[in-house]
């Protein structure tokens, strides 16, 4: 369903909406069960940290700490936006999905920082490392860690607040492979360096998927044009389809979420065009084209009235 509505030259109105997307049932589910997951392991990965002297399962438990908040946020923000709009919040809640997954990706940064460092101390001044316990303990985080992430990978992909869920426990899926192998490094050379050097591996990694997605909801937080839509591309596809269409200006585009892309734009149509029939084309191409299912349209027959 095509939602839009029209400004039509005669100061016509027609609405025809719901701001609020729907947000599935199924998307805020995994994300309860996988913050269940990684919140209870978290507990048992610190103590045998701890008990093994291991940086690298310090380290991920650390990260899992951060990512059972980061998961309750994405949970919150999925809850949050089931409610619906009011007359304070036109567009609902569904935004504070884009503000949990810019919080979860600044959390990635300092969390990689603070790996970085400690590993650095630790290859400046070595500790001793129980190779076995670390290893049982880094193989129950990789199990628990490989159900999160399938749990979160089947769901949602495209959502915002998904991605960083799934990014926080992908760093922590890596963090359990790189202290397996620290662990058997150690278990077998006894070269206790392997432990803090994989440990920064897994930080630079942890930060290449932190700017990523600090940058995607960033954009959106700013209003920026989504980026498979090109603006001009819409412009030269609409005059070209509708020969009653004499010029479209003010163009405008940005995303309520990933999935929820909004345009708006002035339509300059020929005196004899129908609006009506003309505004019901303009939306049905769009959609079809662009799946672009939210468009405000304001149809002029004479210059823009805007203009200067």
């Amino acid at each position: 369903m095509a939602h839009s509505h029209s400004h039509e030259s005669s100061d016509t109105h027609t609405h025809s909406h719901d701001h609020t997307p729907k947000v599935t049932e199924d998307s805020e589910r995994r994300i309860f069960w996988v913050m269940c997951l990684t919140g209870g392991y978290m507990l048992l990965q610190a103590l045998g940290g701890i008990f093994s002297g291991s940086l690298a399962l310090l380290a991920d438990s650390g990260h899992m700490l951060s990512d059972t908040a980061a998961l309750a946020l994405a949970w919150f923000a999925f809850r949050l936006a089931s409610k619906p709009a009011d007359s304070k919040r036109s567009y609902g809640y569904h935004r504070f999905q884009i503000l949990a997954a810019f919080t979860n990706g600044l959390t990635l940064f300092f969390i990689a920082g603070w790996i970085i460092i400690e590993a650095v101390g630790r290859l400046i001044d070595p500790g001793e490392v129980i190779g076995g316990v670390m290893l049982v303990i880094a193989i129950g985080g990789l199990i628990v860690n490989i159900a999160g992430f399938y749990l979160l990978h089947r769901g949602d992909r495209d959502n915002v607040n998904m991605q960083g869920a799934l990014l926080h426990v992908m760093g922590d899926l890596l963090g359990s492979m790189a202290a397996i192998v620290a662990a058997i490094i150690i278990l077998f050379t006894g070269w206790m360096a392997a432990d803090p050097i994989l440990s920064i591996l897994v930080a630079v990694i942890i930060l290449k998927s932190a700017y990523g997605l600090v940058r995607r909801s960033g954009h959106i937080l700013l209003e920026g044009t989504p980026d498979h839509l090109d603006m001009t591309l819409i412009r030269e596809k609409l005059t070209a389809y509708m020969p009653e269409i004499v010029d479209v200006h003010h163009m405008h585009a940005w995303s309520l979420t990933a999935e929820k892309p909004i345009v708006t734009m002035h339509v300059q149509v020929e005196p004899s065009a129908d609006l009506e029939n003309t505004l019901r084309a303009i939306n049905a191409f769009l959609l079809s084209e662009f799946e672009i299912d939210h468009a405000t349209l304001q149809l002029e027959h004479s210059n823009c009235a805007t203009q200067g």
